[in-house]
């Protein structure tokens, strides 16, 4: 199972790797996104595997196109999270991993994202992440959507297969706005605020994160903008990047 970083990193990025143009000058000319994008950033994470597989060939080329220290998270297919929720997915499961793991050691989370109306179901869950465990023991969280999910039966289990629980912004969940689960890592996914997707953080709220970033205890996090859809993740990435250097 995994452990706690002995050497604790902050994975800053966002939701895949995408440039708004208005931002190119932040980053070098040459190279493809991820080569230009991996500049900046010390992590991305893979959206697009929730929706269609990606070849073993794609993601070996992806994990050479960046640094020895760049760190992927990889959402988890919606076959195995939302078609079959859970349940009898064991091949599934083979699949992607076979997939994500020619990332090699820059693989460095999984993201498994549940639907709303996925109610925690103690024995559904302890079967799935016995699946998991027993072919993957790299870092994990889960994003769940459904307040079941904030139980002590669900925490104990999270616990006990060192799964972390996404801190979301904004969450349907209450108190869903903190990392939680197993302590050994820490994942906030920032959506946007009040336009979820869309709208960009503003100064204010960047600052204060960035200090409550600052002032965490040391465990590896992960911080992704996830507010993609108007290009305002890069910008609030850089600043937040910009805000923890000062």
């Amino acid at each position: 199972m995994p452990t706690r970083s002995p050497t604790p990193r902050l994975y800053l990025g966002c939701a895949g790797w995408s440039l708004p143009r208005m931002y190119w000058p932040d980053f070098p000319v040459e190279g493809s996104h991820l080569q230009r994008y991996g500049a900046r950033f010390p992590a991305v994470e893979i959206n697009s595997s929730f929706y269609r597989p990606h070849r073993p060939a794609t993601y070996a080329k992806w994990a050479d196109s960046v640094a020895d220290d760049f760190r992927f998270a990889v959402k988890v297919p919606k076959a195995i999270t939302h078609e079959r929720r859970l349940r009898d997915c064991e091949g599934l499961v083979d699949e992607f991993l076979g997939q994500c793991s020619q990332l090699g050691e820059k693989l460095g989370c999984l993201l498994i994202q549940l639907p709303p109306s996925l109610a925690f179901d103690e024995a559904n869950a302890e079967a799935f992440f016995t699946t998991l465990r027993d072919r993957y023991q790299g870092h994990a969280v889960l994003e769940p959507r459904h307040p079941e999910w904030l139980t002590a039966q669900a925490a104990a289990l999270l616990q006990d297969a060192c799964i972390g629980r996404v801190g979301a912004d904004p969450s349907p969940l209450p108190g869903g706005g903190r990392p939680a689960g197993w302590p050994g890592i820490r994942y906030y996914r920032l959506h946007g605020s009040p336009r979820i997707y869309y709208s960009a953080y503003e100064d204010a709220w960047l600052e204060q994160f960035a200090k409550d970033l600052k002032a965490a205890p040391d465990t590896p996090t992960w911080c992704i903008f996830d507010n993609t859809a108007s290009g305002a993740a890069t910008g609030d990435a850089l600043r937040l990047m910009e805000l923890l250097r000062t």
